[in-house]
């Protein structure tokens, strides 16, 4: 029966090429698209956003009525960077906490000049030291205030770029000092710019310890956690308890997607899209086969007739039909499979990608090939089987 079909085929090699021209195509967008969505999948995971993959944010829960904060106590400890940098995975961390500053103005001058405008409202944030790593900040003059300051609760303070170009103040190194109300404070240093947390470029940074004891503030609003690489989800999962381990359940813990689920989330997409495409081109393929086949049908009668006069059954025609129709898809499933590896390899090299392609989809393809063949070829074969051997030998 190979002999037979494979003999069939060769007898006009032109017309099976192109018949076979659909599902080719069909097959080596389908193969095409599984690796190229991999292949990308594969690249996203490398190129993943290691800034949002890096940030673990953790903060009081707000459970009330259309998220109005309830009455429950704020548990965030002020030693949350002690309590966090002990966890294994945690790089730096930092607690930051906004100051209601009551309407009063910053200047950089002890004295209200009533003829210009020396007076501003600038947002002040109290901040740990840690904070300026967790968010990755560079100074672009002076230094950080340090855990001594902190702890001395000394009045000392970090300028944000907008908050000292506001201020005219642009070198640390005769000691400037900014008044904030009735407070005094002395500039240790400005910030170039943060990776995270921009509101911080324009404020004032203050250390927590004199935020206690001057404005009264009890705890921190927000823990910000910088980690090392792979380690958000597990951070994310014992952040709470490290803070909070009577009641974890009061704080939320802001963690990036997992790269894993962004990776079958862009496989996903791309598949949905392109797979369509590829089983339109087999459904054209299919018909193809179907048509040509259909066609030979009716050139071969007088083959059908005196096969059936030799003793043929219609059985026996219908399976050499069918098998024709089944090597000529596995034929065009192996060159669509060889070409499809072919785009894979070729667009991975032009974009400079590490090629991933599963091994089975390249050994299915033949398979599929032959049963989207057999599937075509079944009409023409039935039609095939039903013609009477008096009839064939008429006609032929």
């Amino acid at each position: 029966m190979l002999a037979e079909a494979t003999a069939a085929l060769t007898a006009r090699p032109a017309r099976t090429l192109l018949t076979a021209l659909g599902t080719v195509l069909g097959v080596a967008a389908l193969v095409a698209t599984l690796g190229l969505a991999k292949t990308a999948g594969g690249q996203i995971v490398g190129r993943f956003d290691e800034l949002e993959a890096t940030r673990v944010e953790v903060s009081l829960d707000n459970g009330g009525f259309f998220g109005q904060q309830d009455n429950r106590p704020n548990p965030l400890p002020f030693d949350a960077e002690d309590r966090l940098t002990r966890l294994n995975g945690v790089a730096f961390a930092g607690t930051k906490t906004s100051i209601d500053l009551e309407g009063a103005f910053a200047r950089s001058v002890p004295v209200v000049d009533p003829l210009g405008q020396t007076e501003f409202q600038v947002p002040m944030f109290s901040a740990s030291p840690g904070l300026f790593d967790a968010v990755r900040g560079q100074l672009e003059t002076g230094r950080w205030y340090d855990h001594g300051h902190n702890d001395r609760g000394d009045a000392v303070a970090i300028l944000g770029p907008a908050a000292a170009e506001r201020l005219n103040i642009n070198r640390v190194d005769a000691s400037p000092a900014i008044f904030v109300g009735e407070h005094t404070l002395a500039v240790v240093g400005i910030i170039r710019a943060v990776e995270r947390e921009p509101d911080l470029l324009s404020a004032i940074i203050v250390p927590d310890g004199w935020a206690r004891t001057t404005f009264g503030i009890v705890a921190p609003e927000e823990v910000h956690i910088d980690v090392e690489v792979g380690a958000a989800q597990l951070i994310g999962s014992q952040a709470a308890i490290a803070l909070a381990p009577n009641d974890p359940d009061l704080l939320r813990v802001a963690v990036p997607p997992s790269p894993g689920q962004v990776r079958r989330d862009v496989e996903g997409d791309v598949n949905a899209l392109f797979l369509v495409l590829g089983g339109i081109s087999l459904l054209v393929g299919a018909i193809g086969i179907a048509n040509v086949t259909l066609v030979s049908v009716l050139e071969r009668t007088g083959e059908i007739g005196l096969r059936r006069a030799l003793g043929a059954t219609r059985r026996h025609i219908a399976t050499q039909f069918m098998f024709e129709s089944a090597v000529l898809g596995a034929l065009a499933g192996l060159i669509g499979a060889s070409l499809g590896v072919l785009v894979v390899v070729g667009v991975s090299a032009n974009r400079e990608w590490t090629p991933i392609l599963d091994e089975w989809i390249p050994l299915a393809a033949p398979p599929a090939g032959a049963i989207v063949g057999l599937v075509a070829g079944l009409y023409p074969a039935l039609k095939a089987a039903s013609i009477e051997p008096i009839s064939a030998l008429r006609s032929g």
